[in-house]
């Protein structure tokens, strides 16, 4: 079964998207939507139909949106997307507010449809086998985590560029990176209890910070630090501290470029660990192929309503606390 679908922006992630589904046998790529006409010519060459209003991707014979689009426009575009009745896939994050991912959450359930986001990276092999240890108790009692997601792939953007402002991409990284670990974070250990966070401006002088650093405390009693850089090289880190076992996941790349290896290891004692090395796998396809699958009927789609919206909640709370400087309860 091949799922029809429109994809609505054209920047970096959205030609990461395009390239994904364009020669993908469960996909039929119709258009792209990309309001900067320029950018066209570039688009059609590269086998695309690009169109220049959101209105397009509304038309019959659309099942499903994906969204790429500016993060302050994914409320309008989610509601406008269901009331045409398009299921709706939206790049991290739903929302700039807990009110709108609410809402975006409880159309898309009201009509039957189905909303998925980008958070690809549960979808790991190396993140599956953890969550499976964490399943099954393996590492005892969860003392804490620590999680980090940096790069620098962004250092270029141009002036003004709307990642780089507080009201589009709030709190340095955290609408970047961040977010994929406090996504991580509530699928392991359910509801955050507070948050503490602190944002930098180092090296590239955005109005939003290029470094953010947060303290969470879980209401299920374990902690967790995160941290996401917007200038250094690639370092991506998940690692899970228990009272019988602490594991460590190590991503030598970062989800857009294959090749890299993912290395997971086991500790107990000197005398007892153990490493596993995994192969880099297209995460992003992997989570578009679970949209699909989940509106065919195949599989439901692995995010609650609850895991949406709360880690919309976190990312409002983490906000206001690097604002304020403050403890904040999501």
């Amino acid at each position: 079964m091949t799922l029809s679908v429109a994809l609505v922006g054209y920047g970096w992630w959205g030609q990461h998207i395009a390239r994904r589904l364009k020669d993908h046998p469960g996909f039929d790529l119709l258009m792209v939507v990309e309001p900067a006409t320029e950018a066209h010519g570039a688009m059609i060459e590269a086998g695309l139909r690009p169109v220049p209003s959101f209105t397009d991707a509304l038309a019959d014979g659309v099942e499903a949106i994906i969204l790429t689009s500016p993060n302050d426009q994914h409320d309008s575009q989610v509601a406008q997307a269901v009331a045409a009745g398009k299921h709706v896939f939206c790049e991290k994050p739903l929302s700039l507010s807990a009110e709108g991912a609410r809402a975006s959450v409880a159309a898309c359930e009201a009509a039957g449809l189905v909303l998925g986001v980008g958070h690809e990276r549960r979808f790991e092999p190396a993140i599956l086998a953890l969550r499976k240890l964490l399943d099954e108790g393996a590492l005892g009692t969860i003392m804490h985590s620590e999680l980090s997601f940096s790069h620098d792939k962004l250092i270029h953007l141009p002036a003004g560029s709307w990642r780089t402002s507080k009201a589009m991409a709030p709190a340095a990284g955290m609408t970047q990176m961040g977010i994929h670990l406090t996504d991580l974070l509530i699928s392991f250990f359910g509801r955050v209890e507070s948050v503490a966070a602190v944002t930098a401006d180092r090296s590239l002088g955005w109005e939003t910070g290029d470094v953010v650093s947060v303290q969470l405390q879980f209401e299920a009693g374990m902690t967790a630090t995160l941290q996401a850089i917007l200038h250094t090289p690639n370092f991506i880190r998940t690692h899970v501290f228990g009272s019988k076992m602490w594991v460590e996941i190590r991503n030598a790349t970062h989800p857009d470029t294959p090749g890299g290896k993912v290395t997971m290891e086991r500790y107990r004692s000197i005398d007892d660990t153990e490493t596993e090395v995994f192969e880099w796998t297209d995460s992003v396809t992997a989570n578009l192929e679970a949209f699909a699958d989940a509106i065919s009927g195949r599989a439901p789609y692995p995010y609650s309503a609850f895991e949406l919206v709360h880690n919309i909640e976190v990312l409002d709370a983490i906000v206001r606390s690097a604002e304020e400087g403050i403890v904040v309860r999501p």
